[in-house]
């Protein structure tokens, strides 16, 4: 049987996720991941902001930041730029990412700098009051939209690809073996790294758009996403109301700190 204690603070437990929360679900996914890759503890450095996503690296017993709100990704880029040599991962939401952290977002993208982003979204800001993020559907309810969200919704794994990252995915907790398997292939990647992670929110969001009980949001899941491979041959009737799941983009580019250590040995002067 895998040991999940051997990578868990155990001291930290129990966890402060509501009943039905998918994040330990995406906490076990990830563990497994960094087992199955034999990634080294000492090595990995797992940075978050504010969030119920970001309180995943407390649980884990490897390096890691815990940092403000939406400069998850800032900290990041300096621990990468500092040691190019350590496996940086970011655990954030899809408020402290996008909304807040949104410019950070932008240009890591674009830097296409060596981190593995994991996005929870959750369509709104669960710990912090319930409030429209982002990724609220239009229509959807909030704390500050008490009639309904007014504004669209952000393509989140849309914007890093239009920015310029070089591997972007989307997985859900309800096909969590899927999930691991894009996690491992987001973690052996160069650059940077996008994996976006539906997550049910019983609590803030389910509650407030009776959307039923965590077993419903998890079947709202399982049959409303689409992998990549079927979403192709839908029609466009066929996908309203689904999401399209699996690696969305991947391709090859240049590393930001493999080209500023280029930079370096340019400029080196022999002492």
């Amino acid at each position: 049987m895998f040991d999940y204690l051997h990578y868990v603070r155990e001291w930290n437990f129990p966890h402060i996720w509501c009943s039905g929360c998918g994040d330990g679900i995406v906490l076990k996914a990830l563990i497994r991941a960094i087992d199955g890759l034999g990634i080294r503890r000492d090595n990995a450095v797992m940075v978050s902001g504010i969030g119920c996503s970001s309180r995943t690296p407390g649980y884990v017993d490897i390096n890691t930041l815990h940092t403000t709100h939406g400069r998850a990704i800032a900290f990041a880029t300096g621990v990468k730029h500092a040691n190019p040599k350590l496996d940086v991962i970011v655990v954030t939401g899809d408020g402290d990412a996008t909304a807040i952290g949104g410019n950070h977002y932008i240009h890591a993208a674009r830097r296409n700098i060596d981190l593995t982003v994991l996005l929870y979204n959750n369509y709104i800001y669960g710990m912090t009051g319930g409030q429209v993020s982002p990724t609220t559907p239009k229509g959807d309810r909030a704390s500050t939209a008490p009639y309904g969200n007014l504004e669209p919704a952000f393509n989140i794994s849309g914007l890093a690809q239009a920015a310029g990252a070089s591997f972007v995915a989307r997985g859900d907790v309800y096909y969590v073996k899927k999930l691991e398997k894009l996690i491992k292939t987001a973690l052996q990647r160069k650059g940077f790294s996008l994996v976006e992670i539906l997550s049910p929110c019983p609590t803030a969001y389910g509650r407030r758009n009776k959307m039923g009980h965590p077993v419903q949001l998890m079947n709202w899941l399982k049959d409303n996403t689409v992998p990549v491979e079927k979403w192709d041959k839908l029609s466009e009737e066929e996908r309203e109301g689904k999401v399209r799941t699996g690696i969305i983009h991947d391709v090859e580019k240049p590393e930001f700190t493999a080209e500023y250590q280029k930079l370096v040995e340019r400029f080196k002067v022999d002492t």
